[in-house]
């Protein structure tokens, strides 16, 4: 039977990225429902808009094609100029986000907007329409799905990642339109061909301007009748939205998804389904169905405590939200994301990233394994990235950006130097007798029992002071695999 303890550890790292070191004093005590009433009010507000645009990027995109400027070419040492600014904004807006996910106390809002990010997976290395959809994505996480994908549906990076610029009535593309059926709403198998040929002529004419903005381009646009779902009509693309919405197919989908991320792999049809339907009446609240899952007693049961392998996101910010952490060099965590095999506005493609027991091969366990010494010994970074699986992509290859340059992780070897604030976690230890704090210490950082004796850690601690033991015991603990679990 889960302690008090492990549940509220269970809901912090299901609602969040774990829990903060200053937590831990709490979470003995607090009831689950009255934690879960704190994370959901803490996640109220809007989110503030991250914006890493630096001058020259703003002057490119906005300032020189607004109306009444003078045509601006760039020229071959510009357009340099100008994607070395924009690897510059892409590294910057990841690392700004990452930040966000480890200090901010809107943990809720940051944890589904990651899920929302690989589910409306774009690959888009415009840094400005980046941040528009990161900004959707992070305004309704926890609020209306119908909002949310007509948003995203017409922001300017799933428009061009998508190929939705190109859909004109003379020849339609059908990208978009399959991929917001097979993809974004109602999943295979609840949908024909024909409905996608004819939702593609519904959302003919769609396009973006330079500032970001939906425009409709009448003159590309099919305006004939289609037929979609069996119903005949002169859709518009709003409205084509709107009939997959329609669909109970969709509410069941995305509970689907949203079950295998927060509470198990392994789907329970039934309950899925109850939720679905609670979903939907609700008009696809994204915010009442997280209240179902998290306040229900079910969720709470052994089963699923500690039954999901962290994401690599979720591994980093955990980390650094338990052990707060000071990177000499930021980029660092580009290159632990690019050789964990998650790199946030780099999906491996249009379906995201897998996720489950895709986190976790040979490699990619060594290295999340050596990790925590790695960053507390100031290691030298020597991993091999995984690979990419969209070929086509920007990124393929043991290549990541990081610090305006190309860092080839295959070649350079980068040290890992990092200052860790200490001070919070072992506080909440100072008065755990001596013969207690392994138990005590692997009761805070892992969310399943150790498969080790205690006895087998004593090699690798320092038990020159208790200091040093809660130090050294605690990285050990996290260097097991039952710590890449939550």
């Amino acid at each position: 039977m889960a302690t008090q303890q492990q549940k509220n550890q269970h809901l912090l790292w299901r609602t969040g990225f774990g829990p903060a070191a200053g937590q831990l004093a709490r979470l003995g005590s607090s009831t689950p429902d009255a934690l879960y009433r704190e994370i959901r009010s803490q996640s109220a507000a809007e989110p503030a808009y991250i914006d890493v645009m630096d001058d020259y990027l703003r002057m490119v995109y906005i300032d020189m094609k607004a109306p009444g400027q003078p045509k601006f070419v760039l020229d071959a040492a510009a357009k340099k100029k100008m994607l070395l600014s924009n690897k510059a904004g892409i590294q910057k807006i990841n690392l700004n986000w990452i930040a966000e996910m480890v200090n901010s106390p809107a943990q809720l809002r940051e944890k589904m907007a990651l899920f929302w990010h690989g589910h409306f997976a774009t690959r888009v290395y415009n840094v400005y329409f980046q941040q528009l959809l990161l900004h959707s994505t992070r305004k309704h996480a926890l609020g209306s799905f119908r909002t949310l994908l007509h948003e995203v549906s017409k922001s300017a990076a799933m428009l061009n990642f998508l190929n939705a610029q190109s859909n004109r009535k003379a020849s339609p593309n059908e990208n978009f339109a399959r991929e917001v059926m097979e993809l974004f709403t109602l999943g295979r198998g609840n949908y024909t061909e024909r409905d996608i040929k004819e939702a593609a002529r519904a959302f003919t004419g769609w396009g973006a301007n330079f500032k970001g903005e939906f425009q409709m381009r009448p003159q590309y646009h099919d305006d004939g009748p289609k037929t979609v779902f069996g119903k005949t009509a002169n859709y518009t693309g709003e409205q084509v939205l709107d009939l997959l919405l329609e669909q109970k197919a969709t509410a069941r989908y995305i509970t689907g998804k949203i079950y295998r991320y927060l509470v198990s792999e392994t789907p329970d049809t039934t309950r899925i389904n109850a939720l679905a339907d609670r979903f939907y009446a609700n008009d696809y609240h994204i915010g009442k169905l997280l209240d179902d899952i998290f306040t229900a007693d079910w969720f709470y049961a052994d089963k699923y405590i500690g039954a999901r392998i962290k994401s690599p996101i979720d591994l980093i910010a955990g980390m650094q939200r338990i052990l707060p952490m000071t990177f000499q060099d930021r980029g660092i965590l580009l290159d632990l994301q690019r050789i964990l095999g998650q790199i946030l506005f780099s999906p491996p493609n249009v379906a995201g990233w897998p996720g489950g027991r895709t986190w976790i091969d040979s490699a990619s366990l060594m290295a999340r394994m050596r990790l925590p010494r790695m960053i507390t010994e100031r290691d030298v970074l020597d991993l091999k990235p995984k690979g990419d699986d969209d070929l086509g992509g920007g990124v393929a290859g043991a290549t990541i950006f990081a610090k305006g340059k190309v860092r080839a992780l295959d070649k350079d070897k980068s040290q890992i130097a990092v200052a860790i604030d200490w001070k919070d976690f072992q506080k909440h230890f100072e008065k755990v007798p001596r013969t207690e704090l392994v138990p005590a210490l692997a009761g805070a950082l892992l969310q399943t029992p150790m498969q080790v004796p205690p006895s087998l850690l004593d090699s690798y601690t320092d038990a020159s002071s208790r200091e040093s033991f809660i130090r050294t015991t605690a990285i050990q603990l996290m260097c097991l695999p039952e710590y890449q679990l939550c």
